[in-house]
């Protein structure tokens, strides 16, 4: 069973921008990958821990590599939810940072049920 899916106003906006040749793939792979977010073996989640000075424990990643995309989520494990909290072009720079200040900004909520269905 699927985990639900939620995503931030900031993923949404950043989301919008994409060419509608690859929302679908991105779509695609966050659909796939809430089937089973959790890390390996069990799941597909890409752990992310300690990125370029950003404190990401808790965070996972879905990497395009074909379409040079990036998805940053969290999830709440109580209630079955995968938030997506950025959606962006693959550099690990960026990606990473406005992670981290997304953070920031939402604090420990970012691991609960607080954003919008996707």
């Amino acid at each position: 069973m699927a985990w639900e899916i939620r995503i931030t106003d900031e993923a949404k906006k950043e989301f919008k921008d994409f060419n509608n040749d690859i929302k679908p793939q991105i779509l695609a792979g966050i659909r796939k990958v809430s089937q089973a977010p959790l890390p390996r073996p069990d799941g597909y989640g890409h752990p992310l821990g300690n990125k370029n000075g950003n404190n990401l424990t808790g965070f996972f990643k879905i990497k395009y590599k074909k379409i040079g995309i990036r998805v940053v989520y969290t999830l709440a494990l109580d209630q079955k939810i995968m938030n997506i909290i950025v959606i962006s072009k693959r550099s690990d720079d960026y990606c990473y940072e406005l992670a981290g200040k997304l953070y920031q900004k939402y604090g420990d909520d970012v691991f609960k049920d607080i954003f919008d269905i996707l």
